[in-house]
């Protein structure tokens, strides 16, 4: 049986122990789509990097129209060399059609592929819900607060990535 998700406690400043000038440099990237949903999760991602301490000039939103456009914008957005990390802020809902299934399947493979081979972490915010109002509570900065889990994690990994860096000495 699986209780309710756990959640982490404060994650340390994600300026402590950064090489160089400033803190990490976040690109949001939101789908157009499903704009209601999207919107508050950007919110919720926004309010969380700024409690933490990334400065706003430090935060960009880029915005697609859809999830199925996230994958090819991630690429170009972590080849551009300009970010520490990406968000990708999307939401699928399931409708009377398979359309669903190749959306989300693209968005969630094409998302996979670039956090594999960009060398900067891209973390997968893309919510697939059966309903609209399953989407809105997942999404709802007073709630669940999805946003914020994004941004948290892209913080953790910005974290693990300056302390493990490529090609890095291993004796």
């Amino acid at each position: 049986m699986t209780g309710p998700a756990r959640r982490l406690g404060p994650v340390a400043s994600p300026l402590e122990g950064r090489k160089g000038p400033g803190g990490p440099r976040i690109a949001v990237l939101v789908s157009r789509f499903n704009s209601l949903i999207t919107e508050q999760m950007l919110a919720g991602v926004r309010r969380r990097l700024l409690e933490r301490g990334v400065a706003r000039h430090d935060i960009s939103v880029l915005y697609v129209p859809g999830a199925w456009d996230m994958p090819q914008a991630a690429r170009r957005i972590a080849d551009s060399g300009r970010y520490d990390a990406i968000v990708a802020v999307g939401c699928v809902i399931r409708g009377e059609t398979a359309h669903f299934d190749y959306v989300a399947g693209h968005a969630s493979d094409g998302l996979g592929q670039v956090a594999l081979t960009a060398g900067v972490p891209v973390v997968f915010g893309v919510l697939t819900t059966e309903t609209g109002e399953q989407a809105m509570l997942r999404a709802d900065v007073h709630g669940a607060d999805k946003g914020g889990e994004f941004a948290d994690a892209a913080l953790a990994l910005v974290e693990l990535y300056a302390s493990h860096p490529k090609g890095g000495d291993r004796s």
